[in-house]
């Protein structure tokens, strides 16, 4: 074991030194004389419900995903690859704050409206990036809270993502499919018109205000279930909204209008070491492609989204390479959760689908413990600095944190958070030995190539999305290296097992299931 990690070391210090090291005179701001950063820019690319099986790279036949591939190619492609949890919000905070959501028992789908997760006091990526000089963004959707409970929004909302680290955030709060359907620029809604107020209420309408429930003439896209609130665009929302017409955001236009706040924010910070959290809003309902888009994927609106926003990577990677940026930036890609057809809208996501597999030969999906709905696309990228390749080392999104902290020399605070920098580089092989996986609320324990879920109450399908839950009156134990799929239950035949697993389970999570020796698996 000692003589693995010296030679880890001796692989992985050249790599890491090289990133510093400087052919000229370096300026009291971190950079070189001829302007060039000489700490590495840190871009991360999120998508939202992207699923394992959604990108070429990752086996995707009947979507065309090109630039994404070319990410994969070009840089490491993990196979094993996680999210924090099955839903948005939760991953979110995880991805910043580098420690497992169930710690937090407000981290699950917020409203709207809901409070921001994470603590004033609380390390964030960004916080931690800021102590090393760097400049960091965020564009994109946000939906990790905003205010303290009760948003005035036609006035600066705080605190948000200026408050937990970032220097500049151009946003939507919540999802696209959630009121309020405006951008907010650094505290600030976009174009508000200070004599059309916005008003914004989860639980009761505006007097006279048309929904989607009552309106259904009004519609372009009609509701499957629970979006049948507020119409805005001719979609129906979740929540009701009333107010601010001029700073409504057209639907359509949405990726065009992230990817232009991202390329802008690079071309402002070029000449300084940057940190860019680009949150894309595809593939998440309601998908409303560009008329650019529309059509382009013979798989509905769904693939045309999906089309979408690869184009987007693509432009945006342009831009860093225009830029001179690309051989010292590193990018990393993944997805918030695994994916859904049916999530609320009748898109023909279902009807067009045909032989395309979203989770890509995984159990599951969105709102799922089985393997789809947390292993997603993760693919890191250093044009000259990281070695093309495919790894099957376990990494998940809380190690981001660690890692980039260990990257450029600063501090790392995420509770539980690792340090796999040389994995996420591609010099090492050895990724995470055991990871608690969630999904709303509900946790399971992969150990190795083992993965060990709780008995939990409740459906084992969500019927309105069409997707297992893994929700089971027993438990249930997998080997992923012989059962990707996990079809064959082993707690039975191998109680040994789930018993060890068990214990180490419960030494992170904590006790729920009683004293493990008490346990019946006969």
């Amino acid at each position: 074991m000692h003589a693995n990690k010296i030679f880890t070391a001796c692989l992985v210090l050249p790599v890491v030194l090289c990133l510093f090291v400087s052919c000229g005179e370096k300026t009291k701001n971190n950079t070189q004389t001829d302007g060039v950063p000489t700490k590495p820019n840190i871009v991360i690319i999120y998508l939202d419900d992207l699923g394992y099986g959604d990108v070429g790279a990752y086996g995707a036949t009947q979507l065309k995903t090109p630039n994404m591939d070319r990410l994969a190619s070009g840089g490491v492609r993990f196979t094993n690859g996680y999210a924090a949890s099955a839903t948005c919000s939760p991953s979110r905070y995880a991805l910043l704050t580098g420690s497992y959501p169930w710690r937090n028992e407000r981290a699950k789908i917020l409203s709207g409206t809901a409070p921001l997760l994470i603590r004033d006091d609380q390390p964030t990526i960004p916080k931690m990036l800021k102590t090393q000089g760097y400049t960091t963004g965020i564009v994109g959707k946000w939906h990790i809270g905003l205010g303290n409970g009760q948003v005035d929004w036609n006035k600066r909302i705080a605190p948000g993502p200026n408050e937990v680290g970032f220097d500049y955030a151009y946003i939507m709060a919540a999802t696209q499919d959630r009121v309020p359907t405006v951008y907010i620029e650094n505290g600030h809604v976009v174009r508000l018109d200070p004599t059309d107020p916005i008003q914004v209420d989860y639980k009761n309408n505006f007097p006279g205000e048309p929904t989607g429930k009552l309106n259904p003439e009004m519609l372009k896209t009609k509701w499957h279930h629970g979006h049948f609130h507020s119409i805005i665009n001719g979609i129906s929302r979740i929540g009701y909204m009333k107010g601010g017409d001029e700073a409504k955001w057209v639907d359509e236009n949405m990726a065009d209008t992230f990817l232009v706040k991202a390329q802008d924010f690079v071309k402002r910070k070029k000449s300084e070491p940057f940190f860019l959290y680009y949150a894309l809003q595809q593939p998440h309902v309601p998908r409303t492609p560009h008329q650019r888009f529309a059509g382009s994927s013979g798989l509905g609106p769904r693939g045309d989204v999906i089309v979408e926003a690869d184009w987007c990577i693509g432009e945006f990677m342009k831009t860093l390479e225009s830029h001179g940026l690309l051989e010292n930036t590193l990018v990393v890609l993944s997805s918030d959760n695994g994916p859904v057809l049916n999530d609320g809208y009748y898109d023909e996501a279902v009807e067009k689908n045909g032989s395309h597999t979203p989770a890509g030969g995984l159990r599951g999906g969105k709102y799922s413990l089985f393997e789809a709905g947390t292993r997603v696309p993760f693919i890191t990228y250093w044009s000259g600095k990281i070695e093309p390749s495919t790894s099957d080392a376990v990494v998940s999104q809380i190690d981001l944190f660690s890692s980039l902290a260990s990257l450029v020399n600063g501090e790392s605070a995420g509770e539980d958070s690792q340090n796999l920098l040389d994995v996420l580089l591609g010099v090492s092989s050895q990724g995470r030995e055991e990871l608690i996986l969630e999904a709303t609320s509900r946790t399971a324990y992969r150990q190795g190539d083992w993965v060990m879920i709780p008995p939990y109450a409740g459906p084992a399908k969500n019927e309105h999305v069409n997707i297992e839950l893994g929700n089971d009156p027993d438990f249930q134990l997998y080997n992923l290296a012989s059962d990707l799929p996990q079809q064959a239950n082993l707690a039975i035949s191998e109680p040994e097992i789930l018993k060890e697993m068990l214990a180490a389970f419960e030494k992170i999570r904590g006790a729920q299931y009683g004293k493990i020796e008490q346990l019946q698996l006969e």
